[in-house]
């Protein structure tokens, strides 16, 4: 982990950072990753260990792996995720992003529906398709917002720093792990992570 923070910290830029849609004072590279409160995330409030999930709402390998980051956190409950989103796959990518990330904004204790909800659509999303998710979890239409917007910019440049060029990516400790794994993958890197904290190894 040490050696990502150094690398964000080479190479995103001061007005980068300055920008980050959390109003507030200008934050570490460490707290893009982690605290950024315009970042979605779910799990453990005082987490041992936090993934960042760097997911499309269009990708179809997310949509796989996003229920096993759910169960992981359930069954390991000093474990929290941070939800990157990034608009690889079209318009609706971004579209979709910012009505959630406006959400969580907003009204964040029904992001996790809506997430959920978009996570469940097979297939692309499409305007017609996001206005149904927002409406099926009891909201009222999202007018979105700019913050959400850059929130997005700032993911995306995150993501090309770390040299993500696909989703899902997932940072888990010091790991960077690539596509889609099993829950037993998953859950063995976990442990592991989890382990290296409590020998004070991270």
């Amino acid at each position: 982990m040490k050696t990502l923070m150094l690398i964000l910290m080479m190479v995103i830029s001061p007005l980068s950072l300055a920008q980050s849609p959390a109003s507030g004072p200008k934050q570490t590279p460490e707290q893009i990753l982690f605290s950024d409160p315009a970042t979605p995330r779910f799990g453990a409030k005082d987490a041992r260990l936090t993934l960042v999930s760097f997911t499309d709402y269009n990708c179809p390998y997310c949509k796989q792996f996003d229920p096993l980051l759910e169960r992981l956190v359930k069954e390991n409950p000093e474990v929290a995720v941070v939800i990157k989103l990034l608009p690889f796959r079209g318009t609706s990518s971004i579209s979709a992003g910012r009505a959630a990330l406006t959400i969580w904004a907003q009204q964040p204790d029904k992001f996790m529906a809506l997430h959920q909800r978009l996570m469940a659509k097979k297939g692309p999303q499409d305007e017609e398709s996001i206005d149904a998710a927002i409406a099926k979890v009891g909201l009222a239409p999202v007018k979105v917002t700019p913050e959400s917007y850059l929130q997005l910019k700032t993911n995306v440049e995150i993501a090309e720093v770390l040299g993500i060029q696909g989703t899902p990516a997932t940072i888990i400790g010091d790991q960077l792990v690539a596509g889609a794994i099993s829950y037993e993958d998953l859950n063995k890197l976990v442990k592991a992570q989890l382990a290296k904290v409590q020998n004070g190894k991270s």
